[in-house]
């Protein structure tokens, strides 16, 4: 370890917490001193507990860069599929003869442990299905109807989190 290493990790904890900081002002939409002081508090809290999760180390990254801007690629997609469920989820309220309840196993080649997480709360953010449990690289959904089932058996979502992640 070098004697730069403690600098860099306290500018990148510094950094983090601002922009930590910066979000719980944004949200919270209180500037008096017991709001600003709580989120001081929060964000370095935050920062301390979390740091090893957010910064490993400091300086541009290509890799991680690359990911993000495919991650805010994703986004829209993501956003559309959860609009799509929301309509089939309202469909089978209206019709409840057509739901089918399940549990479905699906085995997913991602390796990332980002990119596994991102996949399963990707499923659970989509109305209609939820991941149960992930078992060396199984997903247990419960999925609310067979259609459901069948789109998340095409793939395609595991194959736009695999661009997102750089697994291909």
């Amino acid at each position: 370890m070098s004697a730069y290493q403690p600098k860099k990790t306290l500018f990148s904890r510094i950094v983090v917490s601002a922009i930590l900081f910066g979000f719980w002002v944004l949200l919270s939409g209180q500037i008096d001193v017991f709001h600003l002081s709580l989120g001081v508090i929060c964000s370095a809290l935050i920062d301390w507990v979390s740091h090893d999760l957010v910064i490993r180390e400091l300086g541009v990254n290509k890799s991680r860069f690359r990911k993000f801007l495919r991650f805010v690629g994703y986004l829209p997609w993501l956003i559309y599929q959860v609009i799509l469920a929301n309509f089939h989820v309202a469909y089978l309220v209206l019709r409840p003869g057509q739901i089918d309840p399940q549990v479905i196993k699906y085995k997913s080649m991602l390796k990332n442990d980002f990119a596994q997480v991102a996949f399963a709360n990707s499923i659970t953010l989509t109305p209609g299905t939820i991941t149960m449990d992930i078992v060396d690289g199984e997903y247990y959904v419960h999925a609310l109807s067979q259609k459901v089932a069948d789109d998340l058996m095409t793939g395609e979502m595991e194959e736009k989190i695999a661009d997102v992640f750089l697994e291909r």
